[in-house]
């Protein structure tokens, strides 16, 4: 884009933005002449994609600021109105729209839920907003509790603290899908006009209403109430010492409520536990990233914990690191969703609930193991692809009929859970819940997660996983991923690490009843799966590798020839996009 064209743009953005702060960031680089910058910001829109928002706060088109808060709510209630005319028809607000706003702890979160809170009031739609940051998978559960038509949650869930973001909801509690994403898209993409309206006429009219203890514990009996055994755990909940962290973010609320109140001891990380949009104590606050449970594991040593416990801000993610020969080991997600499968398989074939069809539900990037363990139940393993949308998706089917099963687990590799059907999005939460039960009852058999992890390798086989990503940052980025892609498709590699590839499935126009997706899979001889696709919400191109040996030599030779094959599949990947 030429440099009057940038200008152009900046002083255009800069008479729309009402935020001083926003707004004055951009007239110093204008002073400054710091085009390099400006360009970054106003090549292009910051893109609304199919989960909602998400880019670096600051100010400019292509930033997360109030005035892109507000256009893109603009565009959620504009193709709302069109969704369900009968109820926009309505006069009042009584029995007419109504949308549910959540927010996290990061900066300018609460500012952001402000903003579309109001633009929704101003468009007629009647907006639940909470008082103080909460969880997304809350946020999934009021939409349902409360009857809404949509949802939207303030947060860049994992992401360094230079970004924000925002989830956007349908009113079946899950993010949408088509073919509501690409019409939210359109209508954002063509506002004109935004809408507006003060916070005290918007209270006064019943627009704005305020939220907190009156969705808080309806969520928090949900989440016991999906416990298998809570009177083991009445018995011997004093037997198990928990050491958490919610990284600075909404986790703590609901973790050591939940937690408490079935009488388990939790010690929350102190430096950890207000929330803090700065994430003063850790590089990344991501449960997936081992560094992020530093803190947490040495209380968990100090203490002598039974597990150590992670929330991500927006505590829909959930991690955990158990005692191990060595000290903690830090459970992958792929792990942790075996281990849960397993025990709620278990759990509900003990006690007489394993349906007759029962299904769990995973994306095609998650282990193969989960796969293996749930047919060891007579479990149907559905997958679907990256997003837990797609999972959600699949419960809504099998709600209405569509789908033939009953839900009983949905999983994806990156530290997501859900095991209760009124939450449409990963919770962090319940798998607390559950994972401190599990951690109870297999102690009360004399085993640890780590010690039940190993008698099922011993009789899937052990499994390992891997991921590389690799950023691609500037306006250059995504036309850098594009050519990868195509490079992939159009030469697709005989051979990866040195082992076959048997099949290739491009999703790009979808295949094998899975929709339309940038994604490539190789799928090799020996079992090995190496996905690749671009992320939908960061400039970055992700390789996924599941690989399986034998665990007939034991637990460390299978070890070692995993990590053998996967080293050498690393260094084919990383000879194609670099280090």
């Amino acid at each position: 884009m030429e440099k009057e064209a940038i200008i152009a743009r900046a002083k255009e953005y800069i008479a729309r933005e009402g935020d001083e702060n926003f707004r004055a960031g951009v007239e110093k680089l204008l002073a400054a002449g710091d085009w390099k910058e400006l360009e970054d910001r106003f090549y292009r829109d910051l893109e609304f994609g199919t989960g909602g928002l998400r880019g670096v706060i600051g100010g400019g088109y292509n930033r997360m600021n109030t005035l892109v808060v507000k256009s893109a709510t603009q565009g959620m209630a504009n193709y709302i109105r069109r969704a369900f005319p009968q109820k926009a028809a309505k006069s009042g607000l009584e029995g007419g729209l109504s949308a549910v706003i959540a927010f996290d702890s990061r900066r300018y979160s609460a500012e952001f839920a402000e903003a579309a809170a109001l633009i929704f009031a101003a468009n007629g739609i009647r907006a639940y907003l909470f008082s103080a940051p909460r969880p997304t998978p809350e946020l999934s559960f009021a939409i349902r509790f409360l009857g809404c038509d949509t949802g939207i949650v303030v947060t860049a869930s994992h992401n360094p603290p230079q970004y924000n973001g925002y989830k956007a909801y349908w009113n079946n509690g899950a993010q949408v899908i088509p073919p509501h994403d690409k019409g939210i898209i359109a209508e954002v993409n063509n506002v004109r006009e935004i809408r507006e309206i003060s916070r005290e006429e918007a209270l006064k009219t019943g627009a704005l209403r305020i939220i907190d203890r009156e969705v808080d514990e309806p969520y928090w009996a949900m989440v016991k109430s999906r416990l298998f055994r809570p009177g083991l755990i009445k018995e011997k909940a004093g037997e198990v010492k928990i050491v958490y962290t919610p990284l600075h973010g909404t986790g703590a609320l609901h973790v050591e409520k939940v937690l408490g109140d079935l009488g388990l001891r939790v010690i929350t990380v102190p430096e950890q536990r207000e929330g803090n949009g700065d994430f003063p104590t850790v590089a990344f606050p991501n449960p997936e990233e081992a560094a992020a449970l530093d803190m947490a594991i040495k209380l968990g040593e100090k203490e002598g914990a039974d597990a150590v416990m992670a929330t991500d801000p927006d505590a829909d993610r959930f991690g955990a690191a158990i005692p191990g020969a060595g000290g903690f080991v830090l459970v992958t997600g792929n792990q942790m969703g075996v281990l849960l499968a397993d025990y709620i398989f278990l759990s509900s074939r003990e006690q007489g609930k394993l349906p007759p069809r029962g299904l769990m539900v995973n994306t095609i990037v998650t282990t193969g193991m989960q796969k293996a363990v749930a047919a060891g139940y007579g479990v149907e393993c559905v997958e679907v692809l990256t997003g837990f949308k797609w999972i959600a998706d699949v419960m809504g089917k099998c709600e209405t009929g569509e789908k033939a099963g009953t839900f009983l687990f949905g999983t994806e590799e990156s530290y997501g859970y859900l095991v209760e059907n009124e939450v449409r999005d990963k919770d962090g939460i319940s798998a607390a819940a559950l994972t401190a039960e599990m951690t109870l009852y297999w102690r009360s058999k004399g085993k640890s997660l780590l010690d039940r992890l190993n008698e099922l390798y011993a009789e899937y086989g052990y499994w390992e996983e891997m991921g590389i990503s690799k950023y691609f940052q500037g306006p250059e980025g995504p036309e850098i991923m594009r050519g990868i892609m195509e490079e992939y498709r159009k030469n697709p590699p005989a051979r990866l690490g040195g082992i076959k590839i048997s099949r290739v499935r491009d999703i790009k126009n979808g295949a094998d009843g899975l929709p339309p997706s940038d994604v490539l899979q190789f799928f090799m001889e020996d079992g090995t799966v190496v996905s690749a696709r671009p992320s939908g919400t960061e400039p970055k191109i992700k390789f996924y590798a599941s690989c399986r040996a034998s665990a007939e030599g034991g637990i460390d030779a299978a070890r070692a020839e995993a990590a053998r094959k996967l080293g050498a599949i690393k260094k084919d990947i990383l000879g194609v996009i670099g280090e």
